[in-house]
């Protein structure tokens, strides 16, 4: 099981947190801290598996970004790999090859991608046209959306306009 992801800049700010176990908001700032601390610091020629507080922190780089995820000490650190290149070929895909700013000004959009392969802490979808076909689905939900909330406010401004 995953217990939580990180993505972390070089710098050490927090891009993204999920948390699939329950940590206090103290507690989860103080992994961040001691997390960060640990993993910024290590070469890049190190193993990317962190023994830590009895579980197993998986992380990789991916330009100024550490995806890291914690998880269970006898979970296989290679499908975590995986699952996390995954999550970066989904979002490179959508936003046309990621960087940290897209996940910045559109940290919405990260989280529901993460959502999408990751269902409290387990792997939900491997399959990333399955994937991509749902993001376009919600992103065709939006923009409905947005153009409802538009014709409503056209009316409501008609309507006002001809009191």
């Amino acid at each position: 099981m995953i217990h939580f992801v990180l993505l972390i800049s070089r710098q050490g700010k927090v891009r993204l947190t999920k948390w699939y176990s329950p940590y206090s908001m103290k507690e989860r700032s103080k992994v961040i801290r001691e997390l960060s601390g640990i993993i910024l610091n290590r070469g890049p020629k190190l193993c990317k598996f962190v023994e830590w507080r009895g579980y197993k922190v998986v992380y990789r780089r991916y330009a100024g970004l550490y995806i890291c995820m914690c998880v269970d000490h006898d979970d296989n650190e290679l499908e975590i790999l995986e699952i996390i290149h995954h999550y970066v070929v989904i979002l490179d895909h959508y936003f046309g090859s990621v960087c940290e700013l897209d996940l910045i000004f559109n940290f919405h959009k990260a989280y529901y991608i993460l959502d999408e392969i990751l269902i409290a802490g387990e792997l939900q979808e491997s399959n990333k046209k399955t994937v991509e076909r749902l993001i376009d689905a919600q992103d065709l939900l939006e923009e409905v959306a947005e153009e409802d909330a538009s014709s409503v406010n056209h009316i409501i401004a008609q309507a006002s306009k001809n009191k």
